[in-house]
């Protein structure tokens, strides 16, 4: 495979992209026995399958799970992570079983997506031992549901159907719940954030209603490797996890290379370098590959991009030879399952060579044998890097991958800095199940499936008494001898959508259908869902017409308009109260309580795939305020009159910083920088001195600033070396400009905030 790269970072004009090539060393798998208490049946379905045995890392989670030990298993991708619950689940099933077939022991699987939990289904099916295996999700019919409830023994459901239906409907369930013996948690790494910590309090309610029946199940929590996972996994469950690493499956050689585009314009904000579209590069890679007979999956962040990159390089392959075209196709949510199975088949024939998927396909493809893996962009977090590189090479055989940057702080730090991703700890997976916007919903749900008591409030930390004082006072629950009780005619569970920030979503309506075609939730609607706004569901494309933000719609008309639009806003930040601080020399970093005035005033329009603005068209949207977490750090007078830095220099620089700063928080924090915003000032009211702000953008915060005060000195040294390293002169999208500056990126002074960074980290700890 390293000839490979070479062949094609060698082709005239690409001399100068390929910025690092790491070579992988194989890996040599070591395996175990059966377990003594392994069913026959499922040992033999699993022979019959080819497994010979399980690998070591498998037999050490099942053998804790067996014995009731909870258990984080966080190994990389193809590690066979299933089997090692798997194996205890179905032969506990099958040992418990009555002597009329009864159900002794049950199973709930919970997955974030519906689309990986009906390919455990099939997985499940296929091994035939006879287990009563069902999903319970949004797409069952009242039969299956009714089925599942009453006989089913291994359910397959997510979060979001525990939190609306199981559990409020736990009287109907009282017999599941009773003898549930094992909760399966995969991909747990992707419960992170806001969403990560209402996932925290619906486990929570699932042990309170588990032990009213008696239970007392096992938690088998799998992930890809994150850092501290049984750290993590303890924060999510409420629970003493053991935490299982050490990967023994076999892996080939893996070569991984980094990959810059070049500056093709200078039709950026203010003149600023443009590089080269990600996707664009991704497209003549795939189309290179493809051409040399190199299975191949690609990773676009968008459907939208997958479909244009399986497209773009078709065309190209159309140059070479009138046959290879039809060797791509695009995989992404929205098909079919029969259509997925369809492109997974004609894969596995040969007869495609090239797949362009979206990134939330990287749960749940069963698609093997692949030879190279290319991304479009970082994925976001080095957990979700490995678990898409890792899509190759399957097995023993060796591998090709290359992470191609987009024109981003993150990725253009990452791949002139490969030591960041290569060996480097992976990032912590963070959320705050303490938040109060998320907790309070929770108490009332819990309330309302059985009245709480004193006993309960440790199971949802040391917040739930303050918080639940404030939800009675408020008139959500009544407070009597026996404990807090749910009053309210609506359904508890309704209050809250636990994949969003809280508030009431705005649906987005066909204006031809009156169809409702999806939902934002209600912090994130003016920056998505404005007038103007381009809108992308399930791979088709519309344009917002009008919002009412009393009625909480958007009104949207199908189109294929050949732009993609971002929003600008401008924020003023206040001081509630500051909970922590550090002395950094002269200057102060702290962390506390902000009041955050958000106004999307504008909104840019981007030729597509190019990225280059075409224009900006002004919004009259109202203001919008925040109570969140941040992060700040000040500079007083004295330590700039030292560095040299002019007056007239300071609102650019620490501008500057503040954009870089939002980008490179995500290495630290599993944050997208639109889950994040910034405030600087040459001199705060608050602080009366030179501040930066970077807070969290979800009412109560979600944890991101928490880490960024707690990983402050590495994160703000990558965020000067991720400025000084940039080849660019003045600045540009890469390093310090943003795409939802409201301020049209201007003042940006890129020297002077690298200068404004040394006054800073002079005194910060190494």
């Amino acid at each position: 495979m390293r000839d490979v790269v070479r062949r094609l970072s060698e082709v005239p004009g690409r001399e100068e992209r390929l910025t690092h090539l790491e070579i992988l060393p194989p890996r040599v798998s070591s395996s175990a026995e059966w377990p003594e208490w392994t069913h026959p049946v499922v040992r033999a379905a699993l022979e019959a399958r080819g497994i010979a045995g399980p690998w070591l890392h498998q037999a050490a989670a099942a053998d804790a799970a067996h014995d009731g030990q909870h258990v984080v298993l966080a190994t990389g991708t193809a590690s066979g992570k299933s089997l090692a619950y798997q194996l205890p689940a179905l032969s506990t099933l099958l040992d418990r079983r009555g002597a009329r077939d009864e159900r002794g022991a049950t199973v709930l699987y919970l997955s974030p997506t519906k689309a990986l939990a009906q390919d455990q289904l099939a997985g499940l099916l296929d091994l035939r031992t006879g287990a009563r295996v069902t999903t319970h999700d949004g797409d069952s019919t009242r039969e299956q549901r009714e089925w599942a409830r009453d006989h089913g023994e291994y359910i397959l459901t997510n979060p979001d159907m525990l939190h609306r239906s199981l559990l409020p409907g736990h009287a109907r369930w009282s017999r599941f719940f009773a003898k549930l013996e094992y909760v399966v948690v995969d991909e747990c790494h992707r419960y992170r954030g806001v969403f990560g910590a209402h996932v925290s309090h619906v486990l929570r309610r699932l042990r309170r209603i588990c032990a009213m029946y008696g239970a007392s199940p096992t938690f088998v929590l799998l992930s890809a490797t994150v850092a501290e996972p049984e750290v993590f996994a303890s924060r999510l469950t409420g629970l003493e996890v053991l935490a299982l690493t050490a990967d023994h499956s076999p892996r080939g050689q893996v070569a991984v290379g980094l990959w810059e585009p070049p500056f093709i314009s200078h039709a950026g904000e203010n003149g600023a370098p443009v590089r080269r579209a990600a996707s664009s590069e991704t497209a003549d890679l795939l189309a290179d590959l493809v051409a040399e007979d190199i299975r191949t999956l690609a990773f676009v962040r968008s459907r939208r991009g997958a479909e244009q990159v399986a497209l773009s390089a078709a065309e190209l392959l159309a140059d070479v030879d009138p046959s290879l075209p039809g060797k791509v196709a695009a995989y992404r949510g929205g098909y079919l399952p029969e259509e997925r199975r369809a492109i997974e088949a004609a894969l596995r024939r040969g007869d495609l060579t090239g797949l362009a998927a979206t990134n939330a396909l990287e749960l749940g493809i069963d698609i093997s044998g692949l030879d190279a893996v290319l991304l479009a962009g970082f994925p976001g977090t080095r957990a979700a890097m490995w678990q898409q590189i890792g899509r190759a090479g399957r097995g023993a055989q060796d591998a090709l991958a290359i992470m191609v940057a987009r024109d981003d702080p993150l990725d253009t730090y990452l791949v002139t800095h490969p030591e960041a991703l290569f060996g480097a700890p992976v990032e912590a997976s963070v959320f705050d199940p303490d938040n109060p916007y998320v907790l309070a919903p929770h108490l009332c749900a819990a309330a309302a499936e059985e009245p709480l008591t004193e006993v309960d409030l440790p199971l949802f930390g040391p917040k739930a008494r303050e918080t639940l004082d404030a939800v009675t006072e408020a008139g959500l629950l009544r407070k009597r001898h026996q404990g807090w009780y749910w009053t309210d005619r609506r359904r508890a569970s309704d209050l809250t959508d636990i994949r969003s920030a809280g508030g009431s979503p705005v649906q987005l309506v066909e204006r031809e259908t009156g169809r409702v075609v999806g939902t934002v939730d209600a912090g994130s609607a003016h920056g998505t869902a404005h007038p103007g706004a381009v809108y992308v569901h399930r791979g088709e494309t519309y344009v917002v017409e009008g919002l009412d933000l009393d009625e909480h719609v958007a009104t949207i008309a199908r189109a294929e308009p050949s732009y993609s639009t971002s929003a600008r806003e401008v924020t003023e930040i206040s001081i509630a109260g500051t909970r922590e601080h550090r002395a950094w020399g002269e200057c102060r970093l702290s962390l506390g309580d902000v009041d955050v005035t958000h106004q999307v005033v504008s909104f840019l329009k981007r030729r597509q795939p190019g990225g280059e603005v075409m224009g900006e068209e002004l919004l009259d949207l109202p203001a919008r305020t925040l109570r969140t977490t941040a992060v700040w750090w000040t500079v007083p007078d004295r330590a700039l009159e030292d560095s040299g830095l002019a007056t007239a220099d300071l609102p650019g620089s620490a501008h500057a910083a503040e954009h870089c700063s939002i980008g490179l928080l995500p290495l630290f924090a599993t944050c997208d920088r639109w889950d994040i915003g910034g405030v600087s000032t040459a001199r705060h009211p608050d602080t009366g001195e030179l501040t930066v702000f970077v807070h969290d953008g979800h009412p109560g915060g979600a944890g991101f600033a928490e880490r960024g005060f707690h990983a402050a000195s590495a994160w703000l040294r990558a965020t000067r070396e991720a400025i000084a390293s940039c080849t660019c002169e003045t600045g540009c999208p890469s390093c310090v400009q943003s795409p939802k500056c409201g301020n049209q990126n201007n003042p940006l002074d890129k020297p002077g905030a690298v200068a404004l960074l040394d006054v800073l980290l002079t005194g910060a700890p190494q």
